[in-house]
């Protein structure tokens, strides 16, 4: 079996809510998300996808998806898509750094390789662990009793796990977290991402401010130096996301007690054979993860759960329903949430089917 043609399809996917707000005044309204597939000389297609989080979150930018494909696609013809190790050794002798650009084409072929074996591909990376996965809400940016407000609601849908943007405005932050921490049961876990938003003073005065709340605290800064001098100065529990990019800094976080927590996001670490590592590697650590994407459709919520449904339990703190957040269907088959939950599809591969009608034409097409 050979890759004959690697193919990508632009989808817009506005936002349920109308709006996402986040630290530093960013926001996105419609998300710009890229449908990669790969077809093979037998005749088996495999799909995966890329959506950043905008261009201003991590470095990743959606029309980069396509010129990376553009690329890459020429140095893949040929190859075995089933061979996951030696496809991405291919990859990054071929493009260094960019892995979103990587990522769509190592899920797509993950999707091939179960369809080829006849199985889910969450079986294909160690098997499926529990009924179901729990989710988290994140919940836009906005003032303290908007938010509070909102979890209530997402309360009623089941979910238990929410996300907090904060990193504005330290004093609005601290009342924010304790106006939704108000409203919750014990047993509801909370967390307060400000992704990179606070520079370090800042931090500090929040996670004093809430030292005697039941919160988590998600990469406040910037730099990791930054984030660990803010660890070493809280007893909450302490989650990292934008600086875990690789497993040096996921060893060197560890070997500097620096998180309680990660966040492995597929598309940050270049696609599931490089999460898939990260993950085996936080379990062997004793790490607990929220296991996701910066964001997606269908397919990203569908290779979302194959990794988190493989993960043993006790190490999964969370993962989320991207195909939730968005008012756009790209395929059919994609995990749905049940009061707070999912669950990965039993059917072979990643058990989604494309909406062709809502893909429309290809922006890429190498053969």
């Amino acid at each position: 079996m050979k890759i004959a043609r690697i193919f990508a399809h632009r989808v817009e996917l506005p936002l349920v809510e109308g709006s996402y707000k986040w630290s530093g005044g960013k926001s996105v309204s419609v998300f710009d998300s890229t449908i990669v597939g790969v077809e093979t000389d037998c005749g088996l297609i495999g799909y995966g996808e890329v959506c950043p989080l905008g261009p201003f979150y991590l470095p990743a930018y959606a029309e980069g998806v396509r010129a990376g494909l553009r690329e890459l696609g020429p140095h893949l013809i040929g190859y075995d898509p089933r061979e996951l190790t030696k496809l991405n050794h291919r990859m990054d002798a071929a493009l260094k750094g960019h892995p979103y650009v990587k990522t769509g084409i190592d899920i797509a072929c993950w999707d091939i390789l179960g369809k080829a074996t006849d199985l889910p591909v969450c079986m294909l990376l160690g098997g499926r662990f529990g009924e179901n996965v729990r989710l988290y809400r994140a919940i836009s940016q906005q003032a303290p009793d908007e938010m509070a407000r909102n979890v209530q609601g997402y309360r009623e849908q089941g979910y238990t796990r929410f996300q907090l943007k904060v990193g504005g405005n330290p004093d609005t932050d601290i009342e924010r977290i304790r106006a939704v921490r108000a409203m919750l049961p014990a047993t509801d876990r909370l967390v307060a991402d400000a992704n990179t938003g606070w520079i370090q003073h800042e931090a500090m005065r929040v996670v004093r401010a809430v030292q005697d709340i039941d919160v988590y605290i998600e990469q406040p800064c910037l730099t990791y130096e930054e984030c660990l001098a803010v660890r070493r100065n809280t007893t909450n529990p302490f989650v990292l996301d934008e600086n875990i990019d690789s497993l040096d800094m996921l060893l060197r976080g560890k070997a500097d007690l620096a998180m309680d927590v990660v966040n492995l996001k597929i598309s940050k670490l270049g696609g599931l054979t490089k999460t898939r590592q990260a993950r085996d590697l936080c379990v062997s650590m004793g790490i607990a993860m929220t296991l996701e994407d910066s964001w997606g459709g269908d397919i990203t919520t569908a290779a979302i759960a194959h990794l988190a449904h493989s993960t043993p339990e006790e190490y999964r703190f969370t993962s989320t329903d991207f195909n939730s957040y968005v008012t756009v269907s790209t395929a059919t088959g994609a995990p749905q949430r049940q009061q707070g939950f999912m669950a990965a599809s039993t059917e072979p591969g990643l058990g989604i089917t494309p909406r062709m009608e809502v893909l429309g034409n290809r922006v890429v097409d190498i053969s």
